[in-house]
């Protein structure tokens, strides 16, 4: 299983946000040796051991519980949360989701043999308005590339397709 820095494809949800100035934008991707439809790949995603941390960080620091039982309801389209996140946009093949603070979102994308898991952090006005990212996020950039790559590959292994 490898994992990649991948373009962000044109047609996909994730691309307009590309266009947008001071929006950071990634794409990770990894070729699968079966065929993954889009509820298994959010559910493999977020009941994975790697994001079980998170999930229970968001539950003790941000006190926003999510079960197991609340992944199968967003991976089969029965609820438009999710811990901290919100539904923006959802397609066969793509899940676009927000964080209440608008800040950042989350990309999940099924296609050409694929799993691509991408996200968008939306910059605040600096000084004299210019849109900016700001300090934290840059620090952290390295680290979110890191952590992003291995979501994707434990959601990979997690489905054993890799």
């Amino acid at each position: 299983m490898h994992v990649t820095e991948s373009p962000i494809p044109e047609s996909s949800l994730l691309f307009s946000y590309v266009q947008v100035g001071g929006h950071y934008t990634d794409c990770f991707a990894c070729v699968t040796r079966k065929d993954v439809d889009l509820c298994q790949y959010i559910s493999a995603f977020y009941t994975q051991p790697l994001f079980r941390c998170e999930r229970l960080v968001l539950r003790l620091f941000a006190r926003v519980p999510s079960s197991d039982a609340d992944v199968a309801a967003l991976a089969d389209g029965r609820a438009d949360t999710f811990a901290v996140w919100r539904v923006v946009s959802r397609t066969d093949d793509e899940l676009l989701m927000q964080d209440k603070s608008g800040r950042t979102m989350s990309w999940l994308q099924v296609a050409e043999g694929q799993l691509r898991f991408g996200s968008v952090v939306v910059p605040v006005p600096g000084r004299g308005g210019k849109p900016t990212l700001g300090p934290v996020f840059q620090s952290l950039l390295g680290a979110h590339q890191l952590y992003s790559r291995a979501l994707l590959a434990g959601a990979v292994r997690k489905l054993r397709v890799g």
